[in-house]
């Protein structure tokens, strides 16, 4: 299935998007639309015959839980009103807890690795069997970027990649940034991983930008797309024509003149590749983490073609297990809980304020009056609230519990904003929604009462 050149569709860059050139596809993040009210733009680009894929974040597939059926129902609803030729979602878990563990949920709002052994890859191979069949449009899996490492792997990326492909024929969505990712941050090779990949498996590769601060990757998609990325790119097209490749950007947008341009970058590499000699992305740092040799040599060649895949232990067993060992982890980075055994400490900790700051950052934008209420005092205090206090009702639920959590300490100190607050929470946790009247009233003696003072 060929898709072309791509950009993921933001709301902010719509109309952006729409103006560019030899547009072939979109993606949109699944769990940002609806499929009854579609935006605008959205319309108009499938009326110009532009695909559309939409990319989940929240299945958690490699979780120790089976998939829901609600979140694949909703997967395959929006699959259906997008008309799209096939969904795509992450080899990652997002949540842990739960009934497996008989402990509560918790929730990281964040992809996290999973361990490449054979006990996680079952669960995994079962989950996207389970995912297959519930979808309406063949399913598409995506290598995250990570920055820390489980211990006790037992197969390199490319050789977890190639068996969930042979177990379960699943299709490959390969994200070039992610493998320079791990490369700075987890020391291993894109270039070996490449080479161990099922390259007719893949269905489209991602490409973003990011920064290195401290010898740390940060995959931000908030910046351009740099050099090293680009020659990962060229590496994959020596080896196969991707039938699509997508430009990833979610946050700092540029003008459309530098959007068109990160597109041509990323066609005239490809081009490239095909007309000149291999290049290569250089050695692989580990910067402050175990060496690549760290993926021990017990990870095992191909199997040779027809060679019957060994039998798993129980599914159950396996699903109790990961769920204990995903929890652990978790529950140190959003809860505090010291670090499981084996993980470097350091790392969790740069992960953990990675995962408080993005936290921060969703919730002021989902709920814009608590920074404007609050002004440069917003992100400490949110920061110091989130602290043992695990993400577990969603974001819109977490605003709310942070405004209540200020309330409680009677804060903010300025009596007017504190009543400002105490307003936008009331509004929210009533148990009906104030009407549009009441909140322009509401809105207006707020602002008589602070002209007053």
């Amino acid at each position: 299935m060929e898709l072309g050149t791509g950009i993921g569709w933001r709301p902010e860059i719509a109309e952006a998007v729409e103006g560019l050139p030899e547009l072939d596809w979109v993606e949109v993040v699944a769990e940002n639309i609806c499929p009854g009210h579609l935006p605008d733009s959205l319309a108009r680009l499938r009326a110009r015959s532009v695909r559309i894929v939409p990319h989940g974040v929240s299945l958690g597939l490699g979780g120790a839980e089976r998939p829901s059926p609600e979140r694949l129902s909703a997967l395959a609803e929006r699959a259906e009103a997008l008309g799209a030729p096939l969904v795509s979602e992450h080899i990652a878990f997002v949540r842990a807890g739960g009934p497996l563990t008989a402990s509560p949920s918790l929730e990281a709002a964040h992809l996290l690795p999973v361990p490449r052994t054979r006990e996680a890859l079952a669960v995994l191979c079962e989950n996207v069997r389970i995912a297959q069949e519930s979808l309406p449009v063949p399913l598409a899996l995506e290598n995250i970027a990570a920055l820390v490492s489980w211990p006790g792997d037992e197969l390199t990326e490319g050789r977890f990649l190639a068996e969930l492909v042979e177990r379960t024929g699943v299709r490959l969505l390969i994200d070039v940034a992610n493998l320079h990712t791990n490369r700075v941050n987890r020391g291993e090779d894109p270039v070996a991983a490449l080479d161990e990949l099922p390259t007719e498996a893949i269905a489209y590769v991602h490409v973003a930008g990011g920064v290195e601060r401290d010898g740390v990757w940060h995959d931000t998609h908030a910046h351009p797309v740099p050099r090293q990325v680009l020659d990962i790119l060229a590496e994959l097209r020596r080896r196969v024509a991707p039938p699509g490749v997508l430009l990833e950007r979610d946050d700092a947008f540029p003008p459309p003149g530098e959007l068109a341009a990160e597109l041509e970058a990323i066609t005239g590499t490809l081009r490239g590749a095909t007309e000149g000699g291999s290049r290569d992305p250089g050695p692989a740092r580990t910067p402050g983490a175990p060496p690549a040799a760290a993926v021990p040599p017990a990870a095992e060649p191909p199997a040779a073609p027809g060679t019957p895949v060994p039998a798993a232990e129980p599914a159950d067993r396996e699903r109790e297990r990961l769920a204990i060992a995903q929890t652990a982890l978790l529950s140190a980075l959003v809860a505090g809980t010291p670090a499981p055994e084996g993980f470097d400490p350091a790392r969790l900790r740069v992960q953990a304020r990675a995962l408080a700051a993005k936290r921060a950052d969703v919730v002021a934008k989902i709920a814009p009056e608590l920074p404007e209420l609050l002004g440069g005092t917003y992100r400490p205090a949110f920061l110091a609230y989130a602290k043992g206090r695990p993400l577990r009702g969603g974001y819109r639920r977490d605003a709310l519990a942070f405004a209540e959590h200020l309330l409680a300490r009677g804060r903010p100190e300025d009596p007017r904003h504190r009543r400002q607050l105490a307003l936008w929470w009331r509004d929210r946790t009533g148990p009906r929604p104030p009407r549009r009247g009441t909140r322009l009233v509401r809105a207006a003696r707020t602002r008589l009462a602070g002209v007053g003072r």
